[in-house]
């Protein structure tokens, strides 16, 4: 039989060796944020910055690969403030995320990221007719002048109501730019060049009257 110190012994060895067997609720005490960091186009963004945030700390940071597709591991549970962002794009905030124990928060592409003003060529531009009036619905025909003389085709706009147009593109080589306003058969181009990250304002005044219309 067992003497009563045995009994004592193997009790406390017992008891010392449970203390290293954890319930297995032990090893499910984080969970993970997924998602994509996109343009306000919907084109995913590579190398995004990704930060969780928690009592105005941050918590964890990871990198979006190269479709904009991020995963946060690791965290603890608890409510975050994602903050993410991007070169050549606004920051951008997502607060309230709730994160559970074992659980993998997905926000698909709810991240987005504004292009920042500050890193992009801006063309704001004015149509008029002869007399000086604002020309709405003017179409506007924007091309690349290449250096051996051949021209790309970038997009097509028409003017608003107040005969103004917006083209923004980011910030690049030097290059140069023409615009083509046509309206009922009338047509006036400018060419501007453009090098810097800035707001070119240009004006074309079509030969046609308002009366035309």
């Amino acid at each position: 039989m067992m003497s009563r110190l045995s009994k004592i012994i193997l009790i406390a060895v017992f008891a010392a060796a449970s203390s290293f067997i954890l319930p297995p609720s032990s090893f499910a005490q984080s969970g993970a944020i997924k998602g994509k960091v996109r343009s306000n186009k919907g084109d995913g963004i590579a190398n995004a910055s990704v930060t969780a945030r928690q009592s105005g700390k941050d918590i964890k940071t990871v990198r979006s690969n190269a479709k904009g597709d991020f995963l946060l591991a690791g965290l603890s549970t608890g409510v975050y403030s994602l903050v993410f962002d991007a070169d050549g794009f606004q920051s951008g905030l997502l607060q309230g995320v709730e994160v559970k124990s074992g659980d993998t928060r997905s926000l698909g592409d709810r991240l987005v990221l504004m292009p920042d003003q500050g890193n992009q060529v801006i063309i704001n531009g004015s149509v008029f007719y002869k007399e000086g009036t604002s020309l709405g619905g003017a179409k506007i025909e924007i091309e690349r002048l290449n250096p051996d003389g051949t021209t790309k085709k970038l997009t097509t706009l028409y003017t608003n109501i107040q005969g103004e147009f917006i083209y923004k593109q980011p910030q690049g080589l030097s290059t140069k730019l023409r615009i083509t306003a046509k309206f009922k058969g009338a047509e006036g181009v400018k060419e501007v060049e453009v090098d810097t990250a800035a707001i070119y304002r240009l004006a074309i005044t079509l030969d046609i009257s308002r009366t035309e219309k």
